[in-house]
């Protein structure tokens, strides 16, 4: 059976159509609740969600789904995805759900799970949920059904996890960074964190009104965040996205690293102090620059397919410890289950405090070849991977780029569109060719 609903991060769409509507949302919460009952008595779910309006909404008809197979919900409000994935872990419940979708604007919204053990879910339990799906519903007893209270400390429970994951005699005294959480789920906690570590926060997409989650700034946006930056004279910034699960930093001088740099420096720090780092997990968009650097310090480098579930499958196979996303999805196994934008950037942090070197020094090795990345909406029932044009245009731009680039063209995992990505040492070149690429799947 293939999956109907689910894609690489859960299921995803804009609101009001099919399948993010609340009749749809309370049908898969009860199908949830089935699975669960099937394989436990007395199942216990958490329910956290981002900022968006329609949060509350699709809140209650998770609640209702779970609570109509006899399962009992525990409501966290809006948190973290991690938090979501730490929190289930902690309080020791049998899944973990979050009302989201990350990065995208507000009239979108999504449903993603975490496991008992706070990781994403396998392709076999989405499709064990599609199953229940098609079966029509079997409705508890009155006395069996389910229970819903909140957990109301949630948040500080998760504060005090991030601040765990920094090194005890270490502090984020003398440090002013601005910390932008996009108006998203960390609104309240990410400038918590880096507070009670002892740094000057100034604190930016912090007002959330339910409508303008990434609205024009966080990791989507990292324009604003290095205007701040360079506004304040700080010397960090930090950007989250709406779930605060990826990480995009900035420097004082307003340089902006992305998961791939941020990822190198979290592997040179650990062997800088000696540990032992076997392998590490990247993706296909991971760039060419950091590859290489990986290997000039003899650390095994392996992509994975786009999305954190992925990395996260890879460095479950090889037993590795450390993977990430350009885009700032960063893994450190030993600190988090999941992928954790806060935890992220203290391990980042930590690196430059202990060394006393900004992150430019800290980088000076690594110099990123350009990357050229262009969306490209597709016209419904549109098949791009027979296109002729594009295949003909492919072969044509591999061979010009040789063993200076390279290609890759993928489908989005959440929205009807075909990325084309170029990357070659010189960007005019890495952008003429992408363009190309693009322009021939274009209307």
């Amino acid at each position: 059976m293939t999956r109907q609903y689910f894609g690489t991060d859960g299921i995803r769409g804009t609101v009001g159509q099919h399948p993010i509507t609340p009749d749809f949302v309370l049908r898969l919460a009860h199908a949830v609740g089935r699975v669960l009952k099937a394989h436990e008595a007395h199942p216990t779910v958490l329910i956290g969600k981002d900022t968006r309006i329609s949060g509350y909404m699709l809140e209650s008809a998770l609640e209702s789904g779970f609570n109509s197979a006899g399962v009992d919900v525990v409501l966290l409000g809006p948190v973290p995805t991690p938090a979501v994935a730490y929190l289930t872990r902690a309080q020791r419940a049998s899944l973990g759900v979050v009302i989201s979708a990350s990065h995208n604007p507000f009239a979108d919204n999504g449903i993603k799970f975490f496991n008992a053990q706070g990781s994403k879910l396998s392709d076999a339990w989405e499709i064990e949920v599609e199953s229940a799906l098609a079966q029509d519903p079997v409705w508890v007893s009155s006395a069996e059904l389910g229970k819903t209270r909140r957990l109301d400390d949630a948040a500080g429970r998760y504060i005090e996890f991030c601040k765990s994951t920094f090194a005890n005699d270490l502090s984020l005294k003398g440090l002013k960074i601005v910390v932008d959480a996009a108006h998203g789920a960390a609104y309240q906690i990410a400038p918590k964190v880096f507070h009670e570590l002892g740094a000057e926060v100034i604190a930016m997409g912090c007002q959330p009104d339910g409508l303008n989650i990434n609205r024009d700034v966080g990791a989507t946006h990292p324009q604003a965040l290095i205007k701040a930056v360079q506004d304040q004279g700080a010397d960090l910034g930090v950007a989250l996205d709406g779930d605060a699960d990826r990480l995009l930093m900035v420097d004082g001088a307003g340089r902006l690293y992305n998961g791939d740099e941020l990822l190198y420096l979290m592997v040179a720090d650990r062997l800088s102090r000696d540990e032992v780092v076997p392998g590490v997990v990247g993706t296909l968009m991971t760039n060419m620059a950091v590859e290489l650097a990986f290997q000039h310090k003899g650390v095994e480098f392996v992509r994975a397919k786009v999305g954190d579930r992925y990395v996260l499958e890879v460095l479950a196979q090889k037993g590795w410890l450390l993977g990430g996303e350009g885009s700032g999805h960063l893994l450190a196994l030993d600190k988090h289950s999941t992928g954790d934008g806060l935890v992220s950037a203290l391990q980042v942090l930590q690196a430059c405090v202990a060394s006393g070197k900004t992150l430019a020094e800290l980088l000076e090795d690594v110099r990123l070849f350009p990357q050229t990345l262009i969306n490209v909406r597709l016209q419904p029932g549109q098949d791009w991977k027979s296109h002729a044009p594009l295949q003909a245009a492919t072969a044509a731009v591999e061979a010009e780029l040789g063993q200076t680039g390279r290609v890759l063209i993928r489908a989005s995992g959440t929205e009807p569109l075909v990325r084309v990505m170029v990357e070659a040492r010189d960007a005019a070149q890495a952008l003429s060719c992408a363009q190309r690429l693009a322009d021939t799947l274009k209307v």
